[in-house]
């Protein structure tokens, strides 16, 4: 039998004021919970709670999770950590730390108040992968001390420190594989593929991609990723993860310029640039656990999920 965390429940989203947690706690509070938003707004952004600010079931906290937290709460999603090279290479140290000091804070919480928890992990703890698609029992290609390192092991880490409380402590934990996300409240200047190329194609600019742009992705709208998320967190205690949450839909990355291109009506031009350390060459999720234990799948086309993101940005850049 499931159990359900979230009936009439407080619940923690930590990195709540980001792109992703923002969705999820939108969800959260439709469903009728009361919610506490932690962030730090290195990358998370109070525009994206402004809606949320006067809600009589949100309450935000600007807080640092690398610093213990002590609340009363009755489930908590970690989404905090930078999620974007050009973020998490900023300062890697620190994002280090946020994965794994923070990891060990909010599980320290979680044991302490009894309270479930499910960690945003990342498809890129699998690296450049050797296997593709790519299985929750893939163990990885990772670099353990290149420039993307800091969140590629960090997360790793923050894994067995989430198997570690488990399996030490009995502590009810959800590990989610976050694949390429997109949608509305994307930074616009995050450096991810799909707001880097909307972006130049609304500027009017040339689009660049890296390498001959044969490398692959494929792109997860957000609110299937949220669906997921909440799905991950409903099943019974034995369901722990890994799972991969993704689109199994595989596009190059010139395809996904050509498109941007056309949706936006841009005269842009693609430009190539020498690929980045490290960059994987292929990301594809096998997504069958997450048929099999929460039934679900994506439901959201590209082109349909571009076109609502298209329409945030144009809306953002016009003011």
């Amino acid at each position: 039998m499931s159990r359900d965390y979230f009936s009439t429940r407080r619940v923690l989203v930590t990195g709540g004021a980001g792109f992703v947690g923002s969705h999820l706690i939108d969800r959260l509070i439709d469903r009728g919970d009361e919610v506490l938003c932690v962030d730090n707004l290195f990358t998370g952004a109070k525009a994206n709670i402004a809606h949320l600010l006067g809600h009589p079931r949100f309450e935000f906290l600007r807080h640092d999770i690398c610093f213990p937290l002590f609340v009363e709460v009755d489930a908590i999603f970690n989404l905090a950590c930078p999620a974007s090279p050009i973020h998490y290479q900023h300062d890697p140290v620190q994002t280090t730390k946020v994965s794994v000091i923070g990891a060990i804070n909010m599980l320290g919480l979680a044991k302490r108040i009894k309270a479930p928890i499910l960690q945003a992990s990342t498809s890129e703890v699998y690296g450049d992968p050797t296997q593709h698609p790519q299985t929750e029992s893939y163990w990885g290609n990772v670099n353990p001390i290149g420039l993307r390192s800091c969140y590629d092991e960090g997360k790793r880490c923050a894994e067995t420190l989430f198997f570690d409380y488990h399996r030490q402590h009995g502590l009810a934990i959800k590990v989610a594989r976050i694949f390429n996300t997109y949608g509305p409240r994307m930074h616009p200047a995050d450096g991810r593929v799909v707001s880097n190329f909307i972006m130049q194609a609304l500027r009017g600019e040339d689009i660049t991609i890296y390498g001959d742009g044969s490398q692959t992705r494929s792109f997860c709208y957000v609110d299937d990723l949220v669906e997921g998320l909440l799905r991950l967190m409903d099943t019974a205690d034995e369901v722990t993860g890994p799972i991969n949450l993704g689109n199994p839909v595989e596009f190059t990355i010139r395809q996904l310029a050509e498109i941007v291109i056309e949706m936006t009506g841009a005269r842009s031009s693609l430009v190539e640039l020498p690929l980045p350390s490290d960059d994987p060459t292929q990301r594809k999720p096998d997504i069958s656990v997450a048929r099999k234990e929460l039934d679900w799948e994506p439901q959201q086309n590209l082109r349909d999920g571009l076109e609502k993101t298209i329409h945030y940005f144009r809306q953002l850049t016009n003011g």
